[in-house]
């Protein structure tokens, strides 16, 4: 009989605003906790949920809205959505929740805000996992466009359409969009509540997105457009696990970069998924990430011991 892992929700004030988050499983067992940064920017984490059998391997597993999203708070001013200010907010919740030695995991821009946040060396923090997440936005926005061109020829005069003519709202746009979502966003047919649910999330609510991306997955024009760290990649030295899809959005070619640029990285490729392998090979991927981060510890641990003895 499978055990759902206890839970506890709260909040975390955040420049007068509050952070929602969730805590799942009580018991770290000895191991240290997974902090996850979901993506969007402006997805709420709900998406993140099969994760949440990690807590089952008996280790903590915390996930948070960002602000602007999910059920956090939203203020409406497009000025505030900066990585700085996510910065700001990622040290927030380790400081708020006393979380001194994690595994930091994010999921596309939520990996490329760990990306940034292990640049800033951080005290405790023991290993990173990068799913689907660049180190510039110009290189994936590039393979998308090489992408589009394998849909069928309506399909792209659809989406060429519409973004020449600024409509991207109109239902067609929408709709073409869906064809591209389910070759390279998630394969898994039906698509599970958790992804539904969060996407209408985001519809409900696009400001964060709109303003640091732009108006679609296909069009960066937002404030990341220029955004870039790859030259900057060999500065992390923590243990770092990649994952991405064969199929996926943000292209093998693209991962790859990061991959060889972080230095002693381990990347695998999921070859039945797309964007979102752990929703689309759920057992696979949990198995993968458990050894990883067991192995981070027991390297961590064996180092500790011959410290002590030298």
């Amino acid at each position: 009989m499978t055990v759902t892992p206890q839970f506890r929700e709260g909040t975390i004030p955040f420049r007068g605003y509050n952070v929602w988050y969730r805590i799942v499983g009580d018991d770290d067992r000895g191991k240290l906790p997974l902090l996850c940064l979901h993506g969007g920017p402006g997805v709420p984490h709900d998406y993140l949920e099969p994760l949440e059998l990690i807590a089952n391997t008996g280790r903590r597993i915390i996930f948070y809205d960002q602000l602007g999203c999910g059920n956090s708070d939203q203020p409406h001013n497009p000025s505030m959505w900066t990585v700085d200010l996510f910065l700001d907010e990622l040290r927030t919740v380790r400081e708020a929740l006393e979380l001194t030695s994690i595994h930091l995991l994010g999921i596309s821009w939520g990996g490329m805000l760990a990306m940034e946040y292990a640049l800033t060396r951080p005290a405790g923090l023991f290993s990173l996992i990068l799913g689907s997440s660049p180190a510039s936005v110009r290189a994936p926005v590039e393979e998308v466009a090489r992408l589009i061109a394998d849909l069928p020829l309506d399909i792209q005069e659809t989406i060429h359409k519409h973004e020449r003519a600024g409509t991207t709202d109109d239902p067609a746009y929408q709709e073409a969009m869906q064809a591209f979502y389910r070759r390279h966003l998630c394969r898994a047919d039906p698509w599970p509540d958790c992804l539904t649910r969060a996407l209408a999330k985001l519809a409900e609510n696009p400001e964060v997105f709109n303003t640091m991306f732009g108006p679609s997955e296909f069009c960066c024009t937002g404030t990341l457009k220029d955004w870039d760290i790859s030259n900057r990649l060999a500065e992390i030295r923590v243990p770092t696990l990649i994952t991405s899809g064969r199929h996926d959005e943000i292209t093998p070619a693209v991962m790859e970069t990061v991959h060889r640029r972080i230095i002693g990285s381990k990347w695998v490729i999921f070859e039945n998924s797309s964007h979102l392998a752990y929703i689309e090979e759920t057992d696979r991927y949990i198995a993968v990430l458990t050894e990883f981060l067991s192995e981070v510890e027991r390297t961590a641990n064996t180092a500790r011991v011959h410290s002590y003895g030298d």
